[in-house]
């Protein structure tokens, strides 16, 4: 989806970061950290950890603060003292007061899972435009927020590596001239495993990702590529495209992000060593490049550089999320919630490896139909989902 660039103002853009103890966020904190005069801390949100928001509070300075664990505010208020003199906002709701606060320039999303989806609507709804990190939202409710989006004047800016990447090869593209699009994935840390051993594969194993540092439920979705599957699926409403025309292919060096083939048979990609600050300041910056410092991509160190098409029977939770996105309605946010709950029993080791894509598998199988037409009609199907995951 191309948003409408973000307007030159005199000031430095004032940028709102939800679910800045993160790693997005902390991430998104640093790229501010390295532009002063461009972009600052407008707000910090933060789930439960008081301490780590504290800090950045004190970093940064930041007008509002918001700390969804309100039982942990006692914490938050001692830590600040009386050195800060700011707005704190408590309890479930205040992420997402924070996103529709009208002094931002630009919201952040860094929020993980379906908890991100309230935040980013909020945003939309004020007319901001959004640096989505948070890929659940357009997951769960992609045609719904992307009429958010254009009914709003907004905009999402991608903040994913790969959707990043496409943004920058679409951006002022004519869609009649594009053949396809081409997601990359590393493959994960079981690209090469014997399939035979899938059955003993350990949370740990699962959380030693090769080239990417990421949260817990993240890095195990990488690992099964159902990941890359919910990125197909962000890839689909973020830039209006057909299904069929949204491959992806296993890249192990995590070098090109993304790929756009054009119907006169060439290719646009971008290329760049494998920093989320890169696509955060690509995000947070729309429509300048800035240098922050960042490391270069140096293409003459590489040995090589290497594409496969991703093999069904090694990744079969690609193909459901293929499925999902076939089927529609709230069959996307159906297979999120359930894969919430499953990812969290894996890494609690109360189910093995295999058993995501099974339960997964079945959960969909079971899911009623539904429309997502509602913010209220996807979230009561992530809560079926969830409570059927954990049933199953």
């Amino acid at each position: 989806m191309e948003s409408n660039p973000v307007p030159e103002r005199r000031h430095p853009r004032r940028v709102s970061v939800l679910g800045s103890t993160g790693v997005i966020g902390r991430a998104a904190c640093d790229i501010i950290e390295r532009l002063p005069g461009e972009l600052e801390v407008f707000a910090l949100a933060a789930g439960s950890r008081a301490h780590e928001l504290a800090e950045q509070v004190l970093r940064f300075r930041p007008r509002v603060v918001a700390l969804a664990d309100a039982t942990k505010q006692e914490e938050l208020r001692e830590r600040l003292g009386v050195s800060w003199s700011g707005t704190i906002l408590l309890g479930p709701e205040a992420v997402e007061q924070v996103a529709g606060l009208a002094e931002a320039d630009v919201v952040l999303n860094g929020v993980v899972g379906a908890a991100g989806l309230r935040p980013t609507w909020r945003a939309l709804r004020a007319g901001k435009p959004v640096a989505l990190a948070n890929k659940e939202s357009l997951v769960i409710a992609g045609e719904f927020l992307t009429a958010e989006a254009a009914r709003w004047g907004g905009g999402i800016l991608p903040v994913d590596s790969e959707h990043n990447a496409l943004f920058q090869c679409l951006l002022g593209q004519p869609r009649g001239s594009l053949a396809r699009v081409v997601l990359t994935a590393s493959g994960g840390p079981f690209r090469e495993r014997p399939l035979d051993t899938f059955g003993a594969i350990t949370a740990s194993e699962a959380l030693r990702h090769p080239t990417w540092t990421m949260g817990p439920r993240i890095t195990v979705d990488s690992s099964t590529l159902l990941n890359k599957g919910f990125e197909v699926i962000e890839a689909r409403w973020l830039f209006d495209l057909e299904p069929e025309r949204i491959d992806v292919w296993v890249h192990p060096q995590s070098i090109v992000h993304g790929l756009a083939e054009w119907v006169d048979g060439t290719i646009t990609a971008i290329l760049s060593r494998p920093d989320m600050r890169l696509p955060i300041q690509s995000a947070l910056c729309h429509p300048r490049r800035l240098p922050a410092g960042l490391p270069r991509c140096e293409l003459a160190s590489l040995a090589r550089l290497e594409f496969h098409p991703a093999d069904p029977q090694r990744f079969p939770c690609l193909s459901l999320a293929r499925r999902a996105l076939a089927e529609g309605g709230t069959a996307p946010a159906v297979l999120n919630g359930a894969d919430e709950e499953l990812v969290g029993a894996f890494l609690a080791e109360r189910i093995g490896f295999l058993e995501i894509a099974e339960g997964l598998e079945r959960v969909l199988d079971r899911r009623p139909a539904g429309s997502a037409g509602s913010l209220e009609a996807v979230l009561e199907a992530d809560r079926w989902a969830r409570e059927e995951a954990r049933r199953v």
